[in-house]
Order: C-alpha cells, then sequence, then structure tokens
C-alpha cells in the first residue's frame, strides 16, 4: 500500500502538504490545519511525527492528534482513507478535527471508530456594530503587554484555561512561536492588573489582515473571576480591533460554553451552522 500511494518526505512533503492545504483553504473555505499543527511544522518540520505524505493528500499524526485532508481535486477516489488507514493503525488514543464539519470526515470517523466529542463555533459580528459601555472593576487598570510579561501571562493563561488541554498547555516556547508571527502586536495583548501591578487577566487580539480581527484569547486569573473582568477585556479588545479599522471580528468558543456563549452574543456576535468545527475522538487502542 505505501508504495502505491507514493509517499514522499522531508521538503517534497512539506511542500505538498503546503500545496493541499491552499487548495483546500480555496475550496473549502477553512484550513485543514489549526495553528498548532501550522507551527509545528513551520519550526519543526516533520520531525517527531508521523507522517503519511502523497502530492495530493496528507496524514499527520502529532501525539494524540491525527490530521488528514485530500486536495479538492484528488477526492472521491478513496485517498483519504488509504493514508488514514496507515496512521489509525498505530494503537492509542487519537483526536481528529474537522474544520468546516465535512461530511466526508464523518464517514472516515464512522469507519475508524472515533466518536463526535466535541463542537467549536465560529461566532462573528461587523466591526461597525456599537459596543456597550462598561466600567472597570475599582483598582484596575488595562495596559498593553510588555517584554518583562510573559511569565505572569504563561501563569494565568495556565490557570485560566487548566481544563483546556491545548490553551492550558502553552510554555514559553509556544509562546515565543506566536510572538515571532508576522500579526503579533504587542499593542493587541491587553492586560488587567491590579494597583500592585499583578496580573488579573488578559485579552489576545489578533489582526489577520487589513478586514479581519480576531478575539484570540480571553483568559481570566480564577482568583479574579466574578469581577466581570472577562466582559471588560472582550470589549477593550474589540474597541482596539475597531480602531485598526477591521470590518468584521470573529472567535471561537466551544459550543457547550453557555455563559460564553451568552457573552459573545450580548456584544453582538452570531454563529452560522457552516461555521462549526468537529472533534472526534477514538478510544486508546492496546498495542
Amino acid at each position: 500500500m505505501t508504495s502505491a500511494l507514493d509517499l514522499l518526505s522531508d521538503r517534497p512533503a512539506l511542500d505538498a502538504i503546503a500545496r493541499v492545504r491552499e487548495a483546500s483553504r480555496a475550496v473549502d473555505g477553512t484550513d485543514p490545519l489549526d495553528e498548532a499543527a501550522v507551527l509545528r511544522l513551520r519550526h519543526h518540520g516533520l520531525a517527531g511525527i508521523g507522517a503519511w505524505v502523497s502530492e495530493e493528500a496528507f496524514a499527520l499524526r502529532r501525539g494524540t492528534e491525527l490530521d488528514l485532508a485530500v486536495a479538492p481535486a484528488a477526492r472521491g477516489r478513496g485517498l483519504g482513507a488509504a493514508l488514514g488507514e496507515l496512521a489509525v493503525t498505530e494503537p492509542g488514543l487519537l483526536t481528529a478535527w474537522s474544520h468546516g464539519d465535512h461530511p466526508a470526515a464523518a464517514a472516515l470517523a464512522a469507519r475508524w471508530g472515533f466518536a463526535r466529542t466535541r463542537e467549536l463555533w465560529v461566532m462573528r459580528r461587523p466591526a461597525g456594530v456599537p459596543l456597550p459601555a462598561v466600567e472597570l472593576p475599582a483598582g484596575v487598570l488595562i495596559r498593553d503587554y510588555g517584554s518583562s510579561d510573559a511569565e505572569a501571562l504563561l501563569r494565568v493563561n495556565a490557570a485560566a484555561f487548566a481544563h483546556h488541554r491545548e490553551q492550558g498547555a502553552l510554555d514559553a516556547a509556544g509562546l515565543a512561536e506566536r510572538m515571532a508571527e508576522p500579526w503579533f502586536d504587542p499593542a493587541g495583548l491587553l492586560l488587567a492588573v491590579d494597583e500592585e501591578g499583578d496580573l488579573l487577566g488578559f485579552h489576545w487580539t489578533k489582526q489577520h489582515d487589513a478586514a479581519l480581527g480576531e478575539v484570540y484569547v480571553v483568559g481570566v486569573s480564577p482568583t479574579a473571576q466574578g469581577r466581570g473582568l472577562g466582559r471588560v477585556l472582550t470589549v477593550a479588545g474589540l474597541h482596539h480591533l475597531a480602531a485598526r479599522g477591521v470590518a468584521e471580528v470573529l472567535l471561537y468558543v466551544e459550543s457547550d460554553n453557555t455563559p460564553a456563549r451568552r457573552l459573545y452574543e450580548d456584544l453582538g456576535f452570531q454563529h452560522a451552522a457552516a461555521d462549526t468545527h468537529v472533534q472526534y475522538q477514538r478510544p486508546e487502542l492496546s498495542a
């Protein structure tokens, strides 16, 4: 099977992955790889991951994460199933995202015993929609990120997202990689601090291009929750993006996070069914 698929390695494989991603984005409107996968390939290549790559498709296994994509022009030939079989036969817990909730992903998930476990919604709002007035809690100041804030930011992020495996695992190396991205702007990373300068929460905004902004991450320390800081920080970040001239702002939120969804809906964000990413999970298999 491997020979018939004409698998690539190293630089040719990375180039093929880039072409499949570009073709998929053009047709599907979404990237088949999430940010973590993109950064992993950009900074470390294929080192340390399972990679089954042909000219028209790829399957990647990063620890417990499976990424699978087929170029639109090559779909319907069984290529995704053939590559995926090579990845899923290895034992262990596996999760996989279907960006855009593609029906082909659902069919393959059922074939390999994956269950639908999470839905991640994309919510959007026009930047020109008026924002409600909010008041800073007493003794709280919002300021821009500075280079000496990295340790405190990682500490608050880990505490705020202790229940969220992907975000809560952010470490110094991951932070540095994200801050090395062309879109990073310290003025777009807003920190809420108390009178002693201790970090209470943050809103990290992201500007994709001149027209599109993102509520990238909003995190509040568990010790500072219940004071309305999440709302205050979100609105502050939206004002920042509006001042940069974006036409639309998006964000990602777990579909079952009712408090967050209510907050975002109150701020003018809406979700369309097509803007849904689905995570599938396969129980751990014995070797």
